[in-house]
């Protein structure tokens, strides 16, 4: 079964985003952004890829399938140097070079 890293903090201001968070934001790579940062400095879109930023499932502690108790979240932490200091422009992406 394929599931979600579920990083544990902001890649901005590195709040802590546990796995049962309603607060966490990722882009399609699972870049993770709290609701703050990705609501106000990056207005939606993520700093990395430029694409936009939905609402995190949330994994709960039990259920079914063990939730985190049988899955835990991730510990690895990201965080991005300097943090978030502007905010991305989704325009740009067609004009940046693709990565070798």
């Amino acid at each position: 079964m394929a599931r979600l890293d579920l990083r544990p903090n902001c890649e901005c201001c590195d709040r802590d985003l546990p796995g049962d968070s309603r607060d966490a934001f990722m882009c399609s790579f699972e870049c993770t952004f709290c609701r703050d940062c990705a609501e106000g400095i990056l207005a939606g879109h993520c700093p990395n890829c430029l694409g936009n930023l939905v609402e995190r499932p949330i994994r709960p502690k039990g259920g079914p399938t063990g939730g985190l108790s049988r899955f835990p979240a991730s510990q690895k932490r990201v965080l991005k140097v300097g943090g978030c200091l502007t905010t991305p422009d989704p325009s740009k992406a067609d004009e940046l070079p693709v990565p070798a």
